[in-house]
């Protein structure tokens, strides 16, 4: 069975990290074998475009990655993939569908099923199964976790999917060549330890950390190939003291003069010897995106979320003063 994984980005510089996770991951468990192959496109795209090439492919299973920007596009997409192709099965996954899943069914009769929460291990079970899942749950009364499918006009849904040790997931980078002239995104963490009630990620409060081990020695991998950016997507890169300090340390002590390192911070977390490194660091070598929200202590009460809104203030100023720092901070309207 051909499987094709799809991302829709929203720019041409972005890579997906999840797809290409969850394709490594695949591909780890079955030695390589197996049809599920990658492609990536962008919402400056046509949909006819996207649909098109994706016909070409003749695929069975279409499984798309879901997010805030292209959940229309997809869901577009999806219906004219079904006028030409009536028998793939379309699978969507992602922090978009992954809460609201049964309605999002409910609506769209174009999509077979859903992917919630982490798609690595999900994925792998259900193309072990050509997707198909009435099969797999007649064997020995064994169940895909994690999904909500469309089987006979009705939607079923599974238990929720159990959390992967973060060192089992695969380097995604080994070979380069996919991503020239495209951003690096890289994931240490899963989970948030807070629980703002306007962000999916408060979903998960269960913070893992992959080995500083096996992070330091992928860092390396970047920084010798002098990547331009290395983008953090852990949700609160700082949420622990000591491993944000030795993370700084490394990257202070092997700076290449080339890579740039982003990071998602909550400011008012960081400590004074956070502040010390962050503001000896070369000019250049580390950008910050500060998670500000709000300045109205009002708001940030009703949304669920803690933050000492002057203590953030003051060190959003002492980082400034360094003048080597560019700093991003977020307000949501």
């Amino acid at each position: 069975m051909q499987i094709l994984l799809t991302a829709i980005n929203s720019k041409y510089i972005h890579s997906n990290l999840a797809v290409y996770s969850i394709k490594a991951y695949h591909d780890e468990h079955t030695n390589g074998k197996g049809n599920v192959s990658l492609m990536e496109y962008t919402i400056n795209q046509p949909v006819d475009y996207c649909v098109a090439d994706i016909y070409r492919r003749k695929p069975q299973v279409v499984a798309i990655s879901c997010y805030i920007w292209n959940i229309t596009y997809v869901c577009e997409a999806a219906a004219q993939l079904k006028k030409v192709m009536p028998d793939v099965k379309i699978w969507l996954g992602g922090p978009e569908v992954s809460f609201n899943a049964h309605k999002l069914l409910t609506d769209n009769e174009n999509i077979d099923g859903i992917m919630c929460g982490e798609g690595e291990m999900t994925f792998l079970q259900l193309a072990n199964t050509d997707f198909n899942v009435e099969a797999y749950a007649a064997q020995d009364n064994q169940e895909i976790y994690g999904i909500v499918y469309r089987s006979g006009g009705n939607i079923y849904s599974t238990p929720q999917v159990k959390a992967l040790d973060m060192d089992k997931l695969p380097f995604v980078y080994k070979n380069l060549d996919a991503f020239k002239n495209k951003i690096i995104y890289y994931e240490s963490s899963r989970g948030c330890p807070f629980g703002c009630s306007y962000c999916l990620s408060s979903v998960d409060k269960n913070v893992r950390f992959r080995s500083l081990s096996l992070v330091f020695k992928e860092l390396q991998f970047f920084l010798d190939n002098k990547v331009s950016q290395v983008k953090f997507v852990d949700r609160t890169f700082n949420c622990n003291h000591e491993r944000t300090v030795r993370l700084l340390e490394y990257i202070r002590e092997h700076d290449n003069g080339v890579t740039n390192f982003h990071f998602e911070i909550a400011a008012d977390l960081l400590n004074d010897d956070e502040i010390k490194i962050l503001t000896s660091l070369r000019p250049g070598l580390v950008q910050l995106e500060i998670g500000v929200q709000s300045t109205n202590i009002d708001t940030i009460h009703h949304i669920n979320r803690i933050m000492d809104f002057k203590h953030l203030s003051d060190v959003v100023r002492k980082l400034n003063m360094g003048k080597n720092l560019h700093l991003h901070l977020d307000l949501i309207a």
